[in-house]
């Protein structure tokens, strides 16, 4: 099996142009491909990891990666996937965030000599003549086909800007830059970036000839695709400072029964002859998959040292063990406490357990907090340093814990 057959098995491709083409330079390692990544955070999320173990599960078979970090199309904003405008950002916020992204993505690349590439498209958009560009890729853009694209169509209603709506031409451009002057033949992104990625196979045919060989593969980003990276209402970044390895841990061990398989397939690096095996598994076997998924992940972000410590903290709660040094773990001191005294409502705020004292009260009256497997029903329930000192478990639902320990 090639690797392009294994993508297919595993989940990732939901179109392409080209196949043929494509199929025979990805097995036969002939592809230099890019993806982009916007610099819109310090950090990369959970939510990167389909690009990243493609980039690196391609890489493995022989072609080179091109990571294009967004310094240029990140100050204008991508509209896909948004029903409003991005936050602008400073160009001194974007340079940052780019370096963030670049440690984080050598875990996963290798950027070695010869290998793969790390490029910023503001090296060349922040240097483009407006009149130029309009003469030189404007007029290879009809107006009418862009309303059409899935990325516009849904913006329209609630209003789209004319700096938003240049974001096809930018991301075209990038390709058929790319393709003159890196040898870049093939691009990969996610499904709703279809339109835009065309835009770009289609402005090289334009100006090169019909026989510029630019091929375009998308993603398969469904709803497991488009949640990924997303829990509470906050991002699961690879940034150990933002989601500590625990964290991330539990997060794909938490993942719904019916997503397990699917994330294993497209995100982790098991031979698919295993994970042929584990297909039908339910019940605790389905646990059992969850764990694999979770330290597989954990392991390729923080390390084996860090995902062995978390999956031992995760396995001693669940087991109803009174905790682990590796829990996730809030250190109070005196100067935290009132009358030598820490409330719950605040340690439940203070740990992020709950993001304000109306959700933790919420939360308490509800029946969905313990602390020390004791479920806690009064939300003026305090705890004296002693019991502190002890070290308090908190856990808020099922899946979320923190220990309080005063120093």
């Amino acid at each position: 099996m090639g690797i392009y057959e294994e993508l297919i098995e595993r989940g990732l491709i939901a179109q392409v142009t080209n196949e043929e083409e494509i199929k025979n330079m990805i097995n036969n390692g002939k592809a230099v491909f890019y993806i982009g990544f916007d610099c819109t955070a310090d950090s990369l999320t959970a939510g990167h990891f389909m690009a990243l173990t493609l980039m690196k599960r391609l890489q493995m078979a022989g072609n080179k990666p091109i990571a294009l970090i967004g310094g240029g199309t990140t100050m204008i904003g991508d509209p896909s996937g948004r029903t409003d405008m991005r936050k602008m950002l400073t160009r001194e916020d974007i340079e940052h965030n780019a370096e963030c992204f670049k440690r984080q993505m050598e875990r996963f690349i290798d950027f070695g000599e010869g290998k793969a590439r790390m490029i910023n498209n503001a090296d060349w958009l922040l240097n483009l003549n407006y009149v130029d560009l309009l003469r030189e890729v404007g007029a290879c853009f009809s107006v009418n086909n862009m309303l059409r694209a899935e990325c516009y169509k849904q913006r329209m209603e609630k209003g789209l800007s004319f700096l938003e709506f240049n974001y096809m031409i930018m991301q075209s451009y990038d390709f058929y830059y790319l393709f003159q002057h890196y040898d870049c033949n093939m691009q990969f992104g996610g499904d709703d970036q279809w339109s835009n990625m065309l835009g770009g196979t289609e402005l090289i045919r334009r100006k090169l000839g019909k026989d510029a060989h630019a091929m375009t593969i998308t993603l398969l980003t469904d709803s497991q695709g488009k949640k990924m990276g997303k829990t509470a209402g906050n991002a699961v970044w690879l940034d150990a400072n933002k989601t500590s390895p625990y964290d991330f841990y539990q997060y794909w061990r938490n993942v719904d029964d019916a997503d397990v398989m699917k994330c294993i397939r497209m995100l982790t690096f098991l031979p698919l002859e295993q994970i042929r095996e584990m297909e039908g598994w339910e019940g605790s076997r389905l646990n059992q998959a969850k764990e694999i998924l979770a330290f597989e992940l954990t392991a390729m972000v923080h390390g084996e040292e860090e995902a062995r410590k978390a999956e031992t903290a995760a396995k001693a709660l669940f087991g109803g063990g009174a905790g682990s040094a590796d829990i996730p773990t809030l250190e109070l001191g005196e100067a935290d406490l009132v009358d030598g005294a820490a409330d719950i409502m605040t340690l439940l705020v203070k740990t992020g357990l709950c993001p304000s004292k109306s959700d933790a009260r919420r939360n308490i009256q509800q029946g969905g907090v313990t602390a020390n497997d004791e479920k806690i029903t009064d939300i003026a329930k305090i705890f004296p340093a002693e019991e502190l000192k002890a070290g308090v478990i908190l856990k808020r639902g099922k899946k979320s814990f923190y220990k309080v320990v005063l120093k």
